[in-house]
Order: structure tokens, then sequence, then C-alpha cells
């Protein structure tokens, strides 16, 4: 690959899994990842859905942590509305002291929730205003001096956490740019915006004391089969789980039922969220993730696999991991 390769873990929870099963999943792909030559692992922050664990975004990245060795891990996002920038500085500055030069922390702007869920947090409907100034507040807890008199992150305070502002529309890029901070679009699943906002992010980029250059990630799906046929019977999988996540409410629809749905009207929100897939063998993949790396004016891809069974998941990106020659690349940082 001419870019580096990072993994989105989602800590699905599969069909006849547990919670655990999940964890212990994320352990084992990070161990792998940490082998294959992958540069980091991303967790999303998300509220009130069964199927994902990953919504004590900070306590699962310490976990796997501590039962890897170099790869890099970090948020993506943590929801900073959700929670106080002070609360962020603490958790994040006890993991980088825990585990120094291996943690990242990405911020999204959304709750990761629905409206009673957002209540159930506690969570300020105009808290996402406060967004841009709560980013310099968490910055300032994670440097050498804080924006809030007489109030110190500690663990936080020095540690220099590098920040990612996440985005899926025009003011994450905005945002990022005036910021002087590294930018990842959600392209994976709200691609619309792709091209608009990297422009936007590399023509009104700043420096600033983390970053002297724009640095984009793009997010993209990836699943990798030994088979084409393979490849496409798990990608339909995909979409025939998200029919019943996205549409069911609480229902889960037959294999022909949400295949009548992804072709409905209804389903046009899935078929878009999955435009930018690359799905098949190994070098198919590889060459799609050439071209989009173009497409998308990004420094680095983080992808995600849809693969509803634990095998073809890993397998996925052990293929992916293989062909584009990642064992043996130099991990360097993308941030001081």
């Amino acid at each position: 690959m001419s870019v580096p390769l990072s993994i989105l873990d989602l800590a699905h929870i599969g069909e006849g899994e547990s919670v655990r099963d999940s964890f212990d999943a994320s352990v084992t792909l990070a161990q792998r990842a940490e082998k294959w030559g992958y540069r980091r692992i991303w967790y999303a922050e998300h509220h009130n859905m069964r199927t994902i664990a990953s919504s004590a975004t900070s306590v699962l990245i310490g976990h796997v942590a501590a039962n890897t060795s170099t790869i890099t891990l970090g948020s993506g996002g943590v929801m900073l509305p959700n929670h106080a920038p002070l609360t962020i500085a603490e958790q994040f500055g006890t993991l980088a002291t825990l585990h120094p030069g291996r943690i990242d922390l990405g911020l999204g702007r959304a709750p990761g929730s629905d409206q009673q869920t957002m209540r159930a947090m506690r969570r300020d409907p105009s808290s996402a205003d406060r967004f841009p100034q709560d980013v310099q507040e968490l910055q300032g807890y994670l440097s050498d001096e804080s924006l809030v008199q007489g109030v110190v992150a500690t663990p936080g305070a020095g540690t220099h956490v590098p920040l990612y502002i996440l985005g899926s529309s025009l003011f994450g890029a905005q945002l990022a740019a005036a910021l002087g901070l590294p930018f990842a679009f959600a392209s994976h699943f709200a691609p619309d915006a792709l091209e608009q906002a990297v422009s936007i992010y590399r023509a009104d980029f700043r420096p600033s004391a983390q970053l002297d250059a724009p640095y984009v990630i793009a997010g993209v799906n990836v699943i990798a089969a030994d088979t084409e046929a393979d490849a496409q019977r798990q990608f339909l999988a995909t979409k025939r789980s998200r029919v019943s996540l996205l549409l069911g409410r609480g229902r889960k629809f037959t294999d022909d039922e949400a295949d009548m749905l992804l072709d409905a009207p209804q389903g046009h929100q899935i078929r878009q969220m999955t435009k930018y897939s690359a799905v098949g063998t190994p070098s198919t993949v590889k060459d799609y993730l050439d071209k989009f790396t173009r497409h998308a004016d990004a420094d680095e891809l983080i992808v995600a696999s849809g693969s509803v069974d634990r095998e073809s998941w890993l397998r996925s990106y052990e293929l992916l991991a293989d062909v584009s020659e990642l064992a043996g690349q130099e991990p360097a940082r993308t941030t001081a």
C-alpha cells in the first residue's frame, strides 16, 4: 500500500456471542494486527446498541493495551459532548502514562446514541454547540498548561496525547483545519461529503504544535476472502445484518425479507453507507484501496470489516495485510 493501514474495531457482538466473547475477539485481533503490521486500532463510542460493546471506550482500550505490546490504540472516537473534558483528559492521561507512545484520542461531536439514550446519559442537548471549546479545553489539560485556571488533569497534564478530529461533514473538516489537528473522515458509513470535506481541510489547514501539515485518515469497508464468491457472500450477509439493525426495530428479518428491503427505497441508506467498500480477493481489494486512497486524497486508511463470522473477520484483515506487505513497514508516528 502507498499509505499506512489501520483498523476500526466496533467490538461487534456476533450471533450467539456474549459481550465477553466480543472483548476476547478484540484482543485477538489486536495481537494479530500487531504482528501483521497495521499502524493503529481505534474503538468507537456507541450506546444502547445490542450488537456493539465499545461503549466504555477508554476501558476497552486499556484492556487491549494490556494484552498487546506495540500497536497504537485509540478512540475512533470518543463523543466529547457526552463527557466533561477533564474526565476524558484523566482517562486518556492514565492510558498514556501506562502505555506511553501508544494512545490516540479521536474526538467526535455526535451523541453515538438516540435521543432517549442521550437523556439517560444526562447529556445537555446543547452540549454539541460547545464542541470546539471543549476540544481546546481538553487539549489544554493534556498539555503543559491548562486553559482553566487552577485545574490540572492528574494523570493527563504533560502527556500530550495526540488528538484527532472525526467527522462526516464539513464542520469537522473546518474545525480540524482551524486547530491544526489530523482529520479522520467517516466515509465507511457517511460517504457523501468526503471529497469536499478533505478539500476544505487541506486548503484551510493551519499548522499547530501537534501537526505541521494536513493529515487525512479516510474510513473504508473491507471484506477480503480467498475467493470472490466468498467475499460477495460475506458482503451480502453484512448488508442483511444492517437491515435488521437499522430497520428492524428489534425484529430480525429473514434473508428474503432483508433482500427485498435492500432493493426497496427503505434500503437506500444502507446501500449508500456501503458506497466505499473493497470486496473480493486480496488483489481486488488492494487495487480498490489504491484507487480509493487517491480519490479520498488520504494519508492513511482505516478499514472496517463487516464480516459476520469471526474466522472470516480475522481472515479478511490477514489477507489485506499480506497483499499490502504491511509487515516490515516502518511504524512511524504521524503526530508530535
